[in-house]
């Protein structure tokens, strides 16, 4: 902080502080922010920090808040600076070794629950690019007596997805390394041939041209490879699509998250190697953000 600032600071002051230097910083919605951050740092709630802002706040807990307003201001993402991120009602670790999930992506989980309730309780889904772990987890512990088998390039991502199914109770994944289907190939799963009712995935669909022009707390903190898909941004769906047909039963299902506006591609790529009941499904903000068919 700069050297005229006061000795000692209240809540109400740091709120407003912080709320001022991210505004200038282009920070969205800095004041939300600012008390968020605030609340974290203290461990109280939102409400408390209005509240208490008459408080004075403590050497230590100055300190702390200082480093995190500085790592923010930086546009290093609050999930980062919380080490956490709330995901279909699920609370998740979350470090710069995976990316952010995003409420968008629970379209994906819902569209997968609705494309499988005639499925009888148990069966085996299959989740690539599995990141931190949450449409995995999310969708394990929505059936508990399903087989779910989760995937990963990043012996890291995995690292975080493990600890989130101990913390969650999880205990119904399993997490393979490796490329996309050629992981399971490679893991001796205990079926033959390894066949799901269910594939998933939230690939990098981001174009490589793209990957430069995203908001900085994206595109200078959260992990490349999970991001950059390729000139068009389509290249592993595209892998996705034509190599799932080998592990997917008849009836089975492929559900894959998309980018905004390339709902109409990815459904002609379905199409094209001979999908069925293909559905775009929207989020919550009007984009179609989840692409699925039936096996052909």
């Amino acid at each position: 902080m700069q050297a005229e600032t006061p000795k000692e600071w209240t809540v109400g002051e740091l709120c407003r502080w912080a709320t001022d230097d991210f505004k200038a910083r282009g920070l969205e919605s800095p004041r939300l922010e600012a008390e968020l951050l605030v609340a974290f740092a203290l461990g109280i709630s939102r409400m408390q920090v209005i509240v208490d802002g008459a408080r004075p706040l403590a050497k230590d807990e100055l300190t702390k808040l200082r480093e995190l307003v500085k790592r923010r201001r930086a546009h290093e993402p609050m999930a980062y600076l919380r080490g956490e991120r709330e995901f279909y009602g699920h609370v998740f670790k979350v470090d710069k070794r995976v990316l952010v999930p995003r409420p968008d992506t629970e379209t994906l989980v819902d569209v997968a629950k609705e494309r499988t309730a005639h499925v009888a309780m148990g069966g085996r889904i299959l989740d690539l690019c599995t990141g931190s772990g949450c449409v995995a987890i999310s969708l394990a512990k929505m059936r508990p007596t399903a087989d779910v088998v989760a995937t990963d390039l990043s012996p890291d991502a995995l690292d975080v997805a493990r600890e989130n199914a101990r913390r969650l109770g999880a205990y119904n994944v399993s997490f393979v390394l490796g490329d996309l289907f050629g992981a399971i190939d490679a893991a001796g799963l205990p079926w033959h041939p390894p066949v799901f009712e269910l594939v998933v995935s939230n690939p990098p669909y981001i174009a490589t041209a793209e990957c430069e022009t995203l908001m900085p707390d994206v595109r200078d903190f959260e992990p490349r490879l999970a991001l950059d898909g390729g000139k068009d941004g389509l290249d592993l769906v595209r892998r996705i699509v034509r190599d799932a047909p080998r592990y997917l039963v008849p009836t089975g299902v492929l559900a894959l998250e998309i980018g905004a506006g390339q709902a109409p591609d990815v459904a002609k790529i379905l199409e094209g190697h001979g999908y069925t009941e293909i559905v775009k499904t929207k989020d919550l903000a009007g984009i179609e953000r989840v692409v699925s068919g039936v096996r052909p």
